[in-house]
């Protein structure tokens, strides 16, 4: 990747990020000198930067996925301890929700990357400086801006509570995490097994990508469980579960998995009809 479309990257990244602090942080200046949300999405900057100076140095990429999780985390926290306010229901539950999240999705990764070795991903991004660079700045807008309608509620200073559309969003949360769970363990068990074909069993039979369908659900809960707390320019930060969506399907996530299996079994009929009969997200119910 060339130094122009790298430095692009970074710009627009951060350029993201501060839209969504800035917007999720309407209605706090009178409150706090700097709100909560800003003061969060800084620290998810300097965490990202900091981790790119240790895996540049060590050229290694082994813990990019864990510092991701743990920012999520961290933000959260920031947004809580700096707002100095008494916890409501719903700051409670969205709170518990994306640590909850980050802590399965973090280890998963993790000691996934930890027995293969390395992730593949990076062998060409990490010998490259601004490549690199810039794909540790992008893993801080995907956590500014997807966490950003919790940050906002959690860091507004006033305690939230549970309504319908609150408890209704968290079950939605619950369902993705769910679907997201069983997925990855029916994948880890077939590869456990020996397998190094494609799966198509399980929730795999009913989409290609089941974990994802998952992660933006339960995205699209936390978001739901936000909405009534938000107001004004804060429903900027409504943007998340849009933004998991566009990275999952349009960027990162499926475009390449679907690559590399065209690659390895493009020519096998068998997953031909897989392709042809099976959703590339929402799963089939028949």
């Amino acid at each position: 990747m060339n130094k122009k479309t790298c430095l692009l990257g970074i710009l627009i990244g951060l350029a993201l990020i501060a839209l969504v602090a800035l917007g999720g942080s309407s209605g706090a200046w009178d409150r706090f000198t700097v709100p909560p949300i800003v003061v969060a999405a800084l620290v998810a900057v300097s965490l990202q930067w900091i981790g790119f100076g240790v895996a540049w140095k060590m050229q290694s990429e082994r813990f990019f996925d864990l510092v991701g999780s743990v920012t999520f985390v961290t933000v959260i926290l920031v947004a809580i301890l700096y707002s100095r306010s008494e916890l409501g229901a719903l700051d409670v539950a969205l709170s518990l929700a994306v640590a909850i999240w980050a802590a399965r999705l973090g280890s998963f990764l993790f000691v996934r990357v930890l027995k293969v070795g390395s992730d593949n991903r990076f062998d060409a991004i990490k010998r490259n400086f601004l490549w690199f660079l810039m794909t540790w700045t992008l893993q801080g807008t995907w956590v500014v801006v997807t966490a950003a309608p919790v940050m906002a509620v959690v860091g507004d200073g006033l305690a939230q509570p549970l309504g319908v559309i609150e408890v209704f969003g968290l079950a939605l949360w619950v369902v993705g995490l769910s679907i997201e769970v069983v997925s990855d363990s029916q994948k880890k068990k077939f590869r456990q097994e020996g397998e190094d074909s494609f799966i198509t069993s399980g929730l795999w039979s009913r989409s290609r990508h089941p974990n994802y369908f998952g992660e933006i659900l339960l995205w699209c809960g936390l978001a739901v469980s936000a909405l009534p707390a938000l107001e004004k320019w804060q429903l900027l930060t409504l943007i998340s579960p849009v933004f998991v969506w566009a990275l999952l399907m349009k960027i990162s996530g499926a475009p390449m998995l679907e690559a590399k299996a065209k690659r390895r079994w493009g020519d096998d009929t068998r997953y031909r009809e897989y392709v042809e009969n099976t959703p590339l997200l929402v799963p089939r119910l028949r």
